[in-house]
């Protein structure tokens, strides 16, 4: 029977479902695996697929020990538990942005669109979303740790993520879990089933599967008292931060009454400011904060399905077809949509307004003021929520045969992807409504009116009080506030074949060779309500886009073994690949990879790669009009009185921009594994990479734009709005910026030891495994000034990175019982390098994770299985102001009880 050979799908087999719970069977299967080869760094990136040949670019083949821990709610979640991985998206990144829920991956910190994410080998449909697939549906993950450009195309600069697919489960099993963490919260329950059968005597296997997820997230953000209201403040990190430009009901920030604050009755009191403050902020007192209500870890809900059937049409030609769907939604409170007041801004007052006081408008004539502005935290108006829904459809066709007794081998397919992305976020205030209704006036009869409809111009208009907290009526919100509303439908549509063989034989072995070509299109036709087109709302407007690209690509790779068992040079490989690209927006453009394997002695491989990998913008740095967003940065252009930058929040935008030029990179790696003759369970790995990105395409994030204006860059500071030393908004829309350089080294060292090589009557084996990765820089440059982000991993929206990251496990492995315990080590370092805090540092934080599975005994019908998983096991405080943080745990002890039955 005909069986395709895939070295990029080929890893280490892990449990089926690898983010909870797994099978006794798949546990056996697993370790049985682990014995062999061992859950370590190996080469086998590449599109040759000739039995025994080694790529030389490392790739890393994960497992259950590495992807079940914890029990993750999707295998991007597991993903970043790795220490080449940044959790730059995440539930715990995303809680106030239009991101929220959505899992993509992040190699080396370089951004998610620089990871390239395969299905079987081929392009993932849905932005990179690893919710978009049932984990239990997946029997192992490749992660390819170095560019991969000139194999699989563009977006491959830091690497790729090959999700595999089990196409050969056979049985019905269910599954179960829940989880809790200590602090009460996050509550997540799941469910998944799959099902597999052979058919026609063999020669057809179908498999089907589904899980679905429930998580209810972390809301508010001061739930945790490290978290909420904790921000950088006059120069050092500080909590029990709130505003102090507004207050629930309403703070008078001008004239003869400022610094008042208006009552649930509409009468006045003097607001409390606490023991400082700092531009916009400050620390105690009754200042308000959106984190008083605001999500810290997005809940999230998710169903997923796929089915996959491969059928042998003859003895020599395969087809594989597969489907899969997903939805994910929730609608949950997101941020306010308040009004900072300034001496001169905010909302302003006419002293004739119809709802306030007599005593007050008796104390603005006295002082002769016709009026004054006011700052408003709108907990009881405007407090939007989000609901959202993302729905991924894709399906695929694909042959694969041989010929000349199994000597060439071609493969041909076609994908079609659609990702929907709606989203609507009640609750924003309209321009001109709410203008109209806070201008309020007694009419002639003595009723509260709007000013605008004092002569019937405005018969819809209804009026709204703002004088205390709980003071709008339930018809003025429903006339001020309205539905920023977004329809997105994303289309992939990709197409290939391929030829591999081993066409000529030299003395050291068989010369390999890959060619083929691929043809994708992709496009997005993204639309906004009517509102949002007619920027009616205050603050935030949904932003429409449409627009596509065709890229037509052909490839080749060639495996030439050049000398064979000599001295020092027993098995010496060289690997050349190229592929050209033309894209129809920018296009041609070449990518390529020289390598090389040489075994010195046995079990000792060195490897070295250089490359140059691309990526083509995507379609949203592209085609996206504006995009919304708020920020508290830090402004050194406006000192407090003890030196320090100000603490300012404010308004952000961005864009996207047809004319940008693809980034190109140019890669080195080079290391060695050694698998000793003598120890055959112990691998050893250890790997340099170096990446120099040209042309990046990135939106500058508000900090870094205003510290690089602030350093000199003056064409920079055009992209940011001032009221006098006050910054008020920055614009930063999608450019080509100077540079990105990173390079550090990946590690890893994994032993097996079964106990009956101590002597002892047992089927069970002691697993010992340790991962880590040191950055020794990742800087970005814009050609005026340069910023290193190493040791600056407290702030989230920077590129920073910890100098080391360690993942060391010690497990226990048996056909009845298995557990083990991992510790995730970050070395110390600052909330934010580019900024002056006084008590920037962060110490080195050490979480531990653990997990039980116990089988229940069977000597027929169905096994059962039921298992114990504890994430930071003893519930570590995150640092203070980790906020939205990639690295740090915000969410404390989190314990998950399940089980499985497999028939």
């Amino acid at each position: 029977m005909f069986s395709t050979r895939n070295r990029l799908a080929g890893g280490a087999s892990f449990l089926a479902a690898a983010i909870s719970l797994s099978t006794v069977a798949q546990a056996q299967d697993a370790s049985a695996d682990a014995a062999d080869a061992g859950d370590v760094i190996i080469v086998s990136s590449s599109r040759i697929d000739a039995a025994g040949f080694d790529a030389p670019t490392p790739t890393m083949h994960l497992g259950a020990e590495d992807l079940s821990i914890g029990v993750r709610t999707n295998v991007a979640a597991a993903l970043n538990d790795m220490p080449q991985f940044r959790a730059t998206t995440s539930p715990q990144t995303t809680g106030t942005n239009t991101s929220a829920g959505q899992a993509p991956v992040d190699l080396r910190g370089l951004g998610n669109n620089r990871t390239l994410v395969l299905m079987d080998g081929r392009r993932f449909s849905s932005d990179n979303d690893l919710n978009a697939i049932p984990s239990n549906m997946l029997k192992g993950v490749d992660v390819v740790t170095g560019g991969a450009s000139a194999a699989w195309g563009s977006g491959a600069v830091a690497g790729v993520v090959n999700l595999i697919v089990d196409t050969d489960y056979e049985g019905l099993e269910l599954g179960g879990s829940a989880g809790i963490s200590s602090y009460g919260d996050n509550f997540t329950r799941r469910f998944d089933a799959k099902f597999g059968t052979s058919f026609d005597g063999g020669r057809g296997h179908f498999v089907i599967g589904g899980e679905y997820l429930d998580s209810e997230g972390v809301i508010p953000k001061v739930s945790r008292s490290r978290i909420g209201r904790t921000t950088t403040f006059n120069g050092a990190i500080t909590s029990d931060v709130g505003y102090n430009n507004m207050a629930y009901g309403g703070l008078i920030t001008s004239g003869v009454l400022a610094g008042q604050a208006f009552n649930a009755d509409g009468s006045l009191r003097t607001f409390d400011q606490g023991y400082a403050q700092s531009g916009n902020f400050q620390a105690g007192g009754e200042g308000p904060s959106n984190d008083d209500w605001s999500p810290l870890v997005t809940p999230q809900k998710r169903y997923t399905a796929m089915a996959t059937l491969t059928y042998d049409l003859t003895s020599s030609i395969k087809l594989t077809a597969q489907a899969r769907y997903s939805r994910m939604f929730n609608d949950y409170i997101w941020f306010g949509d308040n009004i900072q007041g300034s001496q001169t801004g905010g909302q302003y007052i006419s002293a004739d307004n119809a709802f306030l006081s007599q005593d007050i408008r008796d104390q603005l004539a006295a002082a002769g003021e016709t009026g004054f502005y006011m700052g408003r935290a709108n907990r009881d108006l405007s407090y939007p929520s989000i609901d959202f829904e993302r729905e991924t459809f894709q399906g695929t066709l694909a042959l694969d045969g041989e010929f000349a007794n199994g000597a060439l081998r071609w493969s041909a397919y076609y994908s079609h992807g659609e990702f929907h992305n709606n989203i609507d976020t009640p609750g924003f205030l309209l321009s001109e409504n709410f203008a109209n209704a806070v201008d309020a006036v007694f009419d002639g009869a003595g009723n509260i009116v709007c000013r605008s409809n004092l002569g019937g111009a405005n018969p819809g208009c209804v009026p709204v009080n703002l004088f205390g907290f709980g003071a709008p009526s339930d018809e003025a919100i429903d006339y001020v506030t309205g539905t920023p509303m977004q329809r997105a439908k994303t289309k992939l549509d990709v197409g290939g074949i391929s030829l591999r063989g081993e066409p000529v034989s030299l003395p050291a072995g068989d010369v390999s060779i890959a060619i083929g070509g691929e043809i994708r299109h992709e496009s997005i036709d993204q639309r906004n309500g009517a509102l949002d087109a007619a920027r009616a709302f205050r603050t935030f407007n949904l932003s429409a886009m449409e627009g596509g690209f065709t890229v037509s690509e052909g490839f080749a790779e060639v495996a030439i073994p050049v000398i064979y068992n000599t001295p020092l040079l027993q098995k010496l490989d060289i690997n050349a690949a190229a592929r050209i690209s033309h894209y129809s927006t920018t296009g041609s453009i070449w990518s390529w990879k020289l390598g090389a394997t040489n075994e010195f002695f046995p079990g000792f491989v060195g490897r070295v790669t250089r490359s140059r990998d691309i990526r083509s913008a995507g379609l949203s740095e592209l085609y996206t009009q504006q995009t919304t967003g708020y920020n508290t940065i830090q402004n050194p252009f406006l000192l407090d009185a003890d030196g320090n930058p100000t603490s300012e929040y404010i308004l952000s935008n961005g864009g996207g921009n047809p004319d940008l030029n693809p980034e190109t990179a140019d890669t080195w790696t080079f290391g060695a594994t050694y698998n000793p003759p003598a120890i055959s369970r112990l691998n050893v790995s250890l790997d340099y990479y170096n990446i120099n990105i040209d042309d990046v395409i990135t939106s500058i994030a508000a900090q870094d734009l205003i510290t690089r204006c602030y350093n000199g860059n003056t064409a920079l500071c055009g992209n940011i709005t001032f009221s006098g030393n006050s910054i008020t908004r920055t614009v930063s829309g999608y450019v080509n910026l100077a540079n990105y350089k990173t390079d550090g080294i990946d590690g890893a060292i994994d032993y097996v030891l079964p106990l009956y090589d101590l002597g002892a009557d047992s089927d069970g084996r002691l697993h010992f495994n340790v991962k880590g990765t040191w950055v020794n820089s990742l800087t970005t440059n814009d050609g005026e000034s340069e910023i290193e982000y190493v040791r600056s991993q407290g702030y989230s929206f920077g590129l920073g990175v910890p100098k080391w990251r360690v993942n060391a496990t010690v497990g226990y492995e048996s056909e009845s019982v298995s557990g083990l315990v991992r510790a995730r080590y970050i070395s110390p370092g600052e909330y934010n390098s580019t900024l002056s805090i006084s008590n920037n540092h962060i110490p080195a934080y050490t979480y531990f994770d653990a997990q039980l599975r116990f089988a229940i005994p069977t000597e027929s019908g169905p096994s059962m299985e039921f298992t114990l998983d504890a994430s930071n096991l003893f519930d570590k405080k995150p640092p203070y102001g980790s906020l939205y943080s990639p690295y740090y745990d915000v969410i404390g002890r989190f314990v998950t009880a399940g089980v499985r039955v497999k028939f």
